[in-house]
């Protein structure tokens, strides 16, 4: 009986070891209804788009080979991504450690003692002797090996894997949304660049403009032709604008600063490359949108927070097996003795088999507050879950109904520019033919810029909305290495 008890007990731990406790995760919860059943998003209206699945490089689309460059830069080089990258290879050491924690370990080793023993000298009366006893040594050789496992009866270990490669997967997305977030921002950091330049060199032509009306105005003075109020208006008018630069190359100073940051460099490497004046980006006619049911497969934050619902899922069951028996087996060989010798005595070995079966039924408690806090996890997990797809479709919807109505404002102000330049045109020839001054003619010059401000006010909106609508529909990463 007692040869076959322990095959017996092999047997039983094998046929337990298929038993996993815990909640299996069938995935996540059902969708909001005007998200997984719309065909279209609500704010998209009758904006013209393309067909087709949205392109993952969407900056491109912007036909700026120096923000393609940006971009690419960022993503190899920018510290965020960067942390993500390193918190992505440790959930993927994680995971190999929770894997290897089934199986088996053992180690080996070796020992060499020496013992020295003084010697005690027993008298004719029994008592003690202070000198002439004997001395003993004593040398001790030892080579051992010990194994140990324990059995995965219900399951405990094999939901940590389970949690440790949802972690895995959640990292590999908040890595993709820190490379989304981040071609995003770079985007806008060079639109506001661009924008801001483009307003600078339109303050500069304004102000030369004004400088020469005032000049020509205090000229009609000094023959009585003008008032000194006009003159005092002009000033104002010309001080005004000349105002208004300061905090625009202020800003364009900043925006140096932060492409240079986002790329990984330090504040004004970049200033010598980005300085030169060029257009300002400006969207297709028409771009690729794609249904919400796409966008939540997209979008990186929605399959992180889903990712991290499986974990803490999987995490109920890990406290569940907790309060359940344990099985663990101990092995112990060793070969050895007092003489070097005796390390090749194979026949002489100690052998060492202990099966150990123990269960902490008596912890008041404690295991099942700790099921249910796994199970306030999960229950949060979930609820984050749904808040992320909720705010992914909020913004994406936001995102384009921004857009659909910025391009409205675009081609109003469009018409608006068209007008003041043709008016413009009309007053110059108006004063070649002598019937206007040129103060006339500078004055709707002016006003031509102003125009072309508030134009390109309106059309940095409309690329940063475009890139909005890209970042809410989860566009701009790539798949991590394994």
């Amino acid at each position: 009986m007692r040869h076959i008890a322990f095959p017996v007990l092999l047997g039983a731990a094998a046929l337990l070891a298929g038993c996993t406790v815990g909640p299996d995760y069938h995935g996540p919860p059902p969708l909001p209804p005007q998200g997984a059943e719309a065909d279209h998003f609500v704010r998209q209206g009758d904006m013209p788009s393309a067909t087709g699945a949205p392109i993952s490089r969407w900056w491109e689309a912007l036909g700026d080979p120096t923000l393609d460059a940006l971009v690419a830069r960022a993503i190899t080089a920018n510290p965020n991504v960067a942390i993500m990258e390193a918190r992505l290879r440790q959930a993927r050491a994680s995971l190999r450690l929770e894997r290897a924690n089934l199986a088996p370990s053992g180690s080996a080793s070796a020992l060499y003692a020496h013992a020295h023993f003084p010697g005690i000298n027993l008298g004719e009366s029994g008592g003690d002797s202070s000198g002439g006893g004997t001395v003993t040594d004593l040398n001790l050789y030892n080579i051992g090996f010990d194994a140990s496992w324990e059995v995965d009866l219900f399951g405990g270990q094999r939901r940590t894997v389970e949690a440790a490669r949802a972690n895995v997967q959640a990292a590999q997305a908040n890595l993709a949304d820190a490379q989304v977030s981040l071609s995003a921002e770079i985007a806008q950091a060079y639109v506001n660049l661009r924008d801001r330049q483009r307003r600078i060199a339109l303050n500069t032509r304004s102000v030369a403009m004004q400088e020469q009306m005032l000049a020509l105005s205090r000229q009609r003075y000094d023959r009585g032709t003008a008032s000194r109020l006009d003159i005092r208006r002009l000033e104002n008018q010309l001080e005004s604008t000349r105002a208004d630069v300061i905090p625009l190359r202020a800003e364009f100073e900043a925006y140096l600063d932060e492409l240079a940051t986002l790329t990984g460099d330090a504040p004004g490497t970049l200033d010598a490359s980005l300085t030169p004046e060029r257009p300002l980006p400006l969207p297709p006619a028409r771009i690729a949108i794609g249904d919400p049911a796409a966008l939540l497969q997209r979008r990186p934050d929605i399959r992180a927070a889903e990712r991290s619902l499986a974990a803490a899922t999987a995490k109920i069951g890990t406290a569940e097996a907790a309060r359940f028996p344990r099985l663990s087996f101990m092995g112990i060989i060793g070969i050895g003795g007092t003489k070097p010798g005796d390390l090749t005595n194979l026949d002489d070995f100690t052998a060492l088999a202990a099966p150990q079966l123990s269960w902490s039924f008596l912890d008041f408690g404690r295991n099942a507050a700790r099921v249910r806090q796994a199970k306030g996890a999960r229950d949060e997990a979930q609820a984050q879950y749904r808040a992320t797809v909720l705010s992914a479709l909020r913004d994406a919807e936001d995102s384009l109904s921004r857009f659909r109505y910025r391009r409205i404002t675009v081609a109003t102000l469009a018409r608006a520019k068209a007008a003041a330049d043709e008016a413009a045109a009309l007053s110059e020839q108006r004063y070649r033919a002598g019937t206007a001054t040129l103060i006339d003619q500078l004055d709707a010059e002016r006003q031509q810029i102003a125009a072309a401000q508030s134009l390109s006010v309106a059309e940095a909106g409309l690329t940063s909305d475009f890139i909005a609508i890209h970042k809410a529909l989860g566009l701009g990463w790539t798949t991590p290495a394994d």
